[in-house]
């Protein structure tokens, strides 16, 4: 694979699949695209932003990004590759590259996404994370945003039974928003992945996340949207779906809650009204074995296993913390774990309570 040539693919401004459609030699190898002359290329049907930039790529910007692929581990998945997901090379308008960090495998396995609101009620947390466990308990690999609000709590529902991706809009390199760099590290971590088909530097700009959207749900067998206003982002996903032929399924909510207009409209507009994980596991045809959850303390931490002491790890880990808000970086240095295994553990710890998280990524000891 000539990896310049498909980093020049990613840069190309507004450039996927459906450019190449009625070019059947060059969606079988893109890469032909690279240095073809730019009347060649305007009569291929491109941009001239993508065309005057494929008919002379700048050299220096492609050899900064390979080198961060180098130094960073990043993968390049790319369309017509056997780890490209088959889902998402199915849906209009699918990216050429995608930029993946952690486990590319996962993104061949059975997905579903899950979004809503940034700004959910505590029932609406409550039960995207009940959920997002109990889907990846029975096998489903959980996708989502990485945003604030439902995105978080269905990464990390996720992260107590199974793995989960989080499919970003901004380059790898720019964890947005960056109160969720711990747990960008504790998706990759437990076997999932962060994907993006921006390249490194893109910064989190408004109009990438529409764009972001349709991957998300354009990687998944369906999108369950849970609380989401009548105008809001996770509508335009949940469209998406439906127009990728995937399955939308919605949370049902009070009538008195506004985050439960976006969910009830969506059910009228024929989304599936889904009341348990089982009843999307039946639509989706999926097996359906009860989990066992654990409750009182018996998590990752302790060996699932109610009143066993601490893991040796984690009892190092909340020593070195206390009880004064300390930087994952301080951490490194005081226990000598990797920041990827500490990322890990303070999410198992804070979701049980036994830490929090402050402004500015800084934990503190809560029992």
């Amino acid at each position: 694979m000539d990896i310049d040539h498909w980093l020049a693919l990613a840069r190309a401004p507004g450039l996927h699949a459906d450019h190449l459609r009625d070019h059947p030699d060059l969606l079988a190898d893109p890469t032909s695209l690279v240095h073809l002359s730019l009347h060649a290329l305007q009569a291929v049907g491109l941009s001239p932003a993508a065309a005057s930039w494929l008919a002379a790529p700048d050299a220096a910007l492609l050899a900064a990004d390979r080198a961060w692929l180098e130094r960073s581990g990043v993968h390049l998945l790319t369309l017509g590759s056997a780890s490209y997901p088959p889902l998402l090379s199915e849906i209009p308008s699918a990216p050429l590259v995608l930029f993946v960090r952690g486990s590319s495998d996962c993104l061949l396995t059975l997905q579903l996404a899950m979004v809503g609101s940034r700004n959910p009620t505590a029932s609406g947390r409550r039960d995207a994370f009940a959920f997002a466990a109990a889907l990846a308990g029975s096998g489903l690999v959980i996708t989502s945003g990485l945003a604030l609000g439902i995105d978080t709590a269905s990464h990390q529902g996720a992260l107590s039974a199974g793995r989960t991706i989080a499919v970003l809009g901004a380059g790898l390199d720019q964890i947005y928003p960056a109160g969720n760099c711990a747990l960008a590290e504790a998706v990759v971590a437990q076997g999932g992945a962060l994907v993006s088909e921006f390249p490194p530097g893109t910064t989190p700009l408004p109009r990438n996340f529409p764009q972001r959207n349709r991957l998300i749900s354009g990687l998944t067998v369906g999108t369950l949207v849970v609380e989401a206003a009548r105008r809001s982002g996770s509508l335009i996903t949940a469209r998406l779906a439906g127009a990728q032929g995937r399955e939308v399924f919605a949370l049902p909510g009070s009538i008195h809650n506004p985050l439960s207009r976006g969910c009830h409209a969506l059910i009228r507009a024929g989304a599936q009204l889904v009341e348990s994980a089982d009843d999307i596991l039946l639509q989706l045809r999926i097996p359906y074995t009860k989990q066992e959850l654990v409750q009182n303390g018996g998590t990752a931490a302790d060996g699932g296993e109610p009143g066993k002491p601490l893991d040796k790890n984690y009892k190092i880990l909340l020593d070195a913390l206390g009880f004064e808000p300390t930087s994952v970086d301080a951490l490194v240095d005081r226990t000598g774990l990797s920041s990827q295994s500490l990322a890990s553990m303070l999410l198992i710890l804070e979701l049980e309570g036994a830490v929090g998280l402050h402004p500015g990524g800084r934990y503190v000891r809560l029992r």
